[in-house]
């Protein structure tokens, strides 16, 4: 609100500009929202009902038949225990790794302080490549294996930088009190830090979550064993063969009953199968998300 040189008051932010802001918003929701609820409603629609209405918001003709049939298909049943294995056990190390790197970097007393942040940053500019990345994979014995889905890209140059920033923005005062007590470094960063992180250590554990989660070029690339696939290369596999009864050894004996099934109910089904667990997980973690990055960005 802006005061005129007669004393009135002059609105800045007319209601036509909210109102502006408002209808971007909601179309912008309903861009992102609609495809997925379109998904949704094929994947509960019988075969007939999705050829005669290939664009639909509720389903038609109400049938869970895809669902039974992929909850009956080991292959994805397995791709989604590896996948979860990655996510679960992927995200702990990624969080572990960064943490320690990032409270160590934020110590500016330290010698070669800026040598070693400066060696963090080079790889956000410049990358070695699929074929070097490829070679040292393969000499570390990661090639063909489920830990590749973990080790591969175990810290983050732009989280362990963001991290760095929060411990950094925390007063000092909290620390050296601490190490008058008598504190060494492990305890203070377990019972004052960390305490205190919580919202940047939620953040960046849901980067890293939904990047385990959505990872498909690690398994496309450095996993040749189909057995050993993650859940989004299956998907993939689904969406290209058109359905899961083409993708040979991939998949169990096609039974009479899915032989019923239209290849796009089974590819919807697959689509809300794989994206559901993420995004259970975002309600638990949006309060700290945005704060989390707020307080990581500026000292002050």
């Amino acid at each position: 609100m802006v005061i005129s040189r007669k004393g009135r008051t002059i609105d800045d932010n007319p209601w036509w500009g909210q109102w502006t802001i408002y209808l971007l918003l909601i179309v912008a929701g309903l861009v992102t929202l609609l495809p997925i609820v379109n998904i949704c409603a094929k994947s509960l629609s019988n075969s007939a009902s999705i050829a005669k209405f290939p664009l639909m918001l509720l389903p038609h003709g109400l049938d869970f038949s895809a669902y039974h049939y992929i909850l009956s298909t080991q292959v994805l049943l397995r791709s989604f225990g590896i996948t979860v294995f990655a996510t679960v056990v992927g995200t702990f190390l990624n969080l572990l790794f960064t943490v320690f790197s990032a409270y160590g970097l934020s110590k500016t007393y330290l010698p070669g302080h800026k040598y070693m942040l400066w060696f963090v940053i080079f790889p956000m500019l410049f990358g070695a490549g699929l074929i070097p990345h490829y070679i040292l994979l393969k000499n570390l014995g990661l090639i063909n294996n489920i830990w590749v889905l973990v080790i591969n890209g175990l810290v983050s140059p732009f989280n362990l930088i963001l991290m760095r920033n929060f411990f950094w923005n925390l007063p000092d005062g909290l620390e050296e009190s601490a190490t008058i007590d008598g504190a060494n470094d492990l305890q203070t960063l377990w019972h004052i830090v960390l305490p205190l992180s919580k919202p940047a250590i939620a953040t960046i554990g849901l980067f890293y979550a939904v990047h385990h989660w959505n990872d498909f070029f690690t398994g496309l690339y450095f996993i040749n064993d189909n057995s050993k696939w993650p859940l989004q290369v299956i998907l993939r596999s689904i969406v290209i063969d058109q359905t899961m009864m083409n993708m040979g050894n991939l998949t169990s004996q096609a039974d009479e009953a899915a032989l019923t099934i239209s290849p796009e109910n089974i590819k919807a089904a697959t689509i809300m199968f794989s994206i559901v667990p993420i995004m259970l997980v975002y309600p638990f973690l949006q309060k700290y998300f945005v704060k989390g990055i707020y307080l990581g960005s500026v000292k002050g």
